[in-house]
């Protein structure tokens, strides 16, 4: 069974992710972008094999400006980790849930 990702929006953004009690990875994309479809397929493997030690939450970047510019995205995909409901840093090796589940350090 596949779990669907969140979206998550700027004004929803700061309650959701401080409320967080586990990691949480928040993936910035945009419609159109095929290498931010093929990150979220891996994210929901991830998310599906992690249930209950992660949440993976999406946010569409030509629908929300604020936190992306806070956090000075300017690629896609992008991959930011959040923990404690601060932001700790962002993740390299996207495309591979191997890799980013590697990065995140969750057993």
């Amino acid at each position: 069974m596949s779990l669907r990702l969140q979206p998550v929006t700027d004004a929803d953004f700061d309650r959701m992710v401080e409320s967080g009690t586990v990691p949480m990875l928040v993936e910035f994309w945009k419609p159109g972008c095929g290498h931010c479809r093929a990150l979220m397929a891996q994210l929901e493997q991830l998310q599906e094999e992690l249930e209950g030690k992660i949440v993976v939450l999406t946010m569409n970047v030509e629908e929300n400006y604020q936190i992306p510019a806070e956090l000075e995205v300017s690629s896609l995909p992008a991959l930011a980790l959040y923990r404690s409901g601060s932001f700790e840093r962002f993740i390299g090796g996207l495309g591979k849930k191997e890799e980013i589940r590697k990065q995140l350090d969750v057993r």
